[in-house]
């Protein structure tokens, strides 16, 4: 396996140093950016919405959410700041082939795309996200939850994407298992986004980001709240907000990490260390960003 030379270790101090691209007082929908999330099934519809939610809470202009025809409507009520595109499914509860070209006119649009929070039917879908990929050839995607399979049609992928696997998922898309992710996370991770040419988060207490170049950072949390059902669809939403300002992928996950771990941080000290919620979490974004994005404009 390769292995990263050294790990930066991500925390806030870091970012201070690293800041995200300015955006002008007077910046329009357009220039913070559009994104299209690709999520949502009639058994998981809350993941769309989660990762919407994230994702304008972290900065982005525009949202288009693609999901089910089934829970379209109710996903269009719960989140009206959202255009939302309904789907026609499958038995098997994944988005038919004609629905390509209902998506195809944002697709092209778009400034970054997140796909697979709440998909269903592994088979259907990646033969549907194929078709996708193609059309987002010009943007970053980030690749969450079962739309990660993609991998394991051993495709590697030319554009800029980002994969954020927990030890589990991270297992299952290499064929190692999860105790062999667990007890040399560095090297698996490394590994992959080389093998995949892409960027990896492996998700955890510890996060380690790596790169196809072999840059890897390193962040540890202490916040067990974090590790709830839905979690990871904010952190996903989150970080494509971030990525539709254009900001290097693996600079936009670094800095969803950080968010998504104060965010809990926040939560908390206020609620106590375990018992609230995902849906929770992305109104905390805001207040953690502009506190970050302020020390970072008095360190530049």
């Amino acid at each position: 396996m390769a292995r990263a030379t050294a790990w930066t270790t991500l925390d806030p101090r870091l970012l201070r140093r690293w800041p995200l691209p300015t955006l002008a007082p007077d910046a329009d929908k357009e220039e913070r950016g559009r994104v299209l999330i690709v999520a949502g099934s009639r058994e998981i519809p809350g993941a769309a919405l989660l990762a919407g939610i994230a994702a304008l809470r972290a900065g982005a202009g525009k949202l288009v959410i693609a999901t089910a025809a089934s829970v379209a409507k109710s996903l269009a009520l719960a989140l009206p700041e959202a255009r939302v595109i309904a789907l026609p499914e499958t038995g098997a509860g994944s988005f038919a082939p004609e629905g390509l070209e209902l998506v195809a006119e944002s697709a092209r649009h778009t400034r970054t795309a997140l796909l697979g929070p709440g998909l269903m039917d592994a088979a259907g879908t990646c033969r549907f996200l194929e078709d996708l990929l193609p059309l987002l050839a010009h943007a970053p995607v980030i690749l969450d939850a079962l739309a990660m399979d993609l991998v394991r049609r051993q495709r590697r992928f030319a554009q800029p994407v980002l994969l954020t696997p927990h030890a589990g998922e991270m297992a299952h898309l290499t064929g190692d298992d999860k105790d062999g992710v667990l007890g040399e996370p560095e090297a698996a991770v490394v590994d992959a986004a080389q093998r995949w040419h892409a960027v990896v988060a492996l998700k955890g207490a510890t996060t380690l980001i790596a790169t196809p170049l072999g840059q890897g950072w390193r962040h540890e949390s202490s916040h067990p709240g974090l590790a709830t059902s839905g979690s990871g669809d904010v952190l996903a939403g989150v970080i494509a907000g971030l990525a539709a300002q254009q900001p290097p992928l693996e600079q936009a996950c670094a800095w969803g990490v950080v968010l998504h771990a104060q965010a809990g941080a926040a939560l908390g000290r206020r609620m106590g260390p375990v018992g609230y919620l995902a849906r929770e979490l992305p109104a905390e974004i805001p207040a953690q960003l502009s506190r970050l994005q302020a020390r970072s404009a008095r360190a530049a």
